[in-house]
C-alpha cells in the first residue's frame, strides 16, 4: 500500500483522528476484518489477502474521487481502531449511483459513541466541503446496532426502500438490507 501519493486532509473530533492510512494499520485492520464479532453482519470473515486488496481499493477511491474511507485513530492511545468515511456504492441498485457512509470499528470500542462521533464528522465534511446533495447508509436488516448509529445521526429510513443486496444470494439471511438517508 503506497499512501504517500495521496494527500488526505485529517478530520478531527474530540476523541478521534480520521486520517490517511499508514503501513502500520495493515495488521490491526487485518485482525479487525478477521474478528467474527466485527463481521457478524458481513457475508464472511475477511482474509488478510482480501484486507490488502481492500486497502488498495480504499486508496484508489481517494485518488479517483478525492474522498473515501478514513483510518480512525483513538487520540488518547494513538491507536488505529477502524475506519469511517464516504464512498461510492460498488453495485447497482435503485438508489445508485450515490455516496455511502460506512464504518467498521474494532469491537472493544463499540458502545462508546465513537462510530457516531466519527460518522457525524464525516457527514459534515461530505455536506459542507464536498457539497454532496445526499448521503446514504445501508446495513443488513438484522444489524440493529448500525440502525442505532444511523438514527442517532438523524438519518431516516423508509421500509419500502428495503432491498435484497445484489452481491448476496437472496437466500442468504443477511441479504435483506435497510437503506437510510440524510
Amino acid at each position: 500500500m503506497n499512501t504517500s501519493e495521496i494527500d488526505i486532509q485529517n478530520l478531527n473530533t474530540p476523541r478521534l483522528i480520521l486520517r490517511n492510512w499508514k503501513r502500520e494499520d495493515t495488521e490491526p485492520f487485518a485482525l479487525l476484518n478477521a474478528d467474527p464479532r466485527v463481521c457478524e453482519f458481513l457475508p464472511n470473515l475477511i482474509t488478510r489477502k482480501e484486507t490488502l486488496a481492500s486497502l488498495e481499493k480504499i486508496q484508489s477511491h481517494f485518488r479517483d474521487f478525492g474522498f473515501g474511507l478514513f483510518a480512525v485513530e483513538l487520540r488518547t492511545a494513538n491507536k488505529f481502531i477502524g475506519f469511517v468515511g464516504l464512498k461510492y456504492f460498488s453495485f447497482d441498485a435503485h438508489f445508485t449511483p450515490s455516496v455511502e457512509l460506512a464504518w467498521r470499528l474494532s469491537w472493544e470500542h463499540w458502545g462508546k459513541g465513537l462510530a457516531t462521533e466519527a460518522a457525524r464528522r464525516v457527514t459534515r465534511y461530505g455536506f459542507e466541503c464536498l457539497k454532496l446533495p445526499e448521503i446514504l447508509a445501508i446495513t443488513a436488516k438484522k444489524n440493529k446496532r448500525s440502525w442505532r448509529v444511523m438514527e442517532k445521526l438523524g438519518m431516516t429510513s423508509n421500509p419500502e426502500e428495503n432491498f435484497m443486496h445484489p452481491q448476496l444470494d437472496h437466500r442468504d439471511p443477511l441479504s435483506e438490507h435497510v437503506l437510510y438517508r440524510f
